[in-house]
């Protein structure tokens, strides 16, 4: 399979989300948000028009690129350029159902889990073939319907409370 103009566009744009977390604490706090509510918006669109055959999805697997103690660092990096406001109230938890008490995220983790699935996936495409690559965007846009999509909103969400306070 060809790369399709989105997959390339998706593959960029993963690269520089990466590249912007891996530097946030280079960022001041408002240009970081003021970034992050750039690209989460883009990513999103991008990964649903994600165009993958149906028979890569069976075979879709993204080897653990992300050591743990990077995705650590990185995601420390982030807390503290977020000090007090890294942590917000999660309204869309399924535990909230069942809970007395607000549940609670952290925009850094969340950031930092959508990180860790690019950084795999950027990992895995890097200097590989077409069948490769048409496998890791199966795999992505498999984890984008299952998980990282909702994680993205949310965050955005959170940055957006930042964002319209400054």
């Amino acid at each position: 399979m060809a790369l399709n103009s989105n997959s390339i566009a998706f593959t960029g744009l993963a690269h520089e989300y990466c590249n912007a977390v891996e530097n946030a604490r280079e960022y001041e706090q408002g240009d970081f948000v003021r970034t992050m509510l750039k690209l989460l918006p883009r990513l999103y669109i991008s990964a649903t028009d994600l165009a993958v055959d149906d028979d890569d999805h069976f075979d879709a697997y993204i080897d653990a690129a992300l050591e743990e103690d990077y995705y650590d660092a990185v995601r420390r990096g982030m807390e503290q350029l977020f000090g007090p406001d890294d942590v917000y109230l999660e309204v869309f938890e399924e535990d909230m159902k069942f809970s007395d008490t607000p549940v609670s995220a952290s925009i850094a983790e969340g950031l930092a889990d959508i990180f860790q699935v690019l950084y795999n996936f950027l990992a895995t495409v890097r200097d590989t073939t077409d069948e490769t690559v048409s496998l890791a965007l199966a795999s992505v846009s498999d984890d984008f319907k299952a998980y990282w999509s909702s994680t993205l909103c949310n965050v955005l969400r959170a940055l957006n409370a930042i964002a319209v306070r400054e």
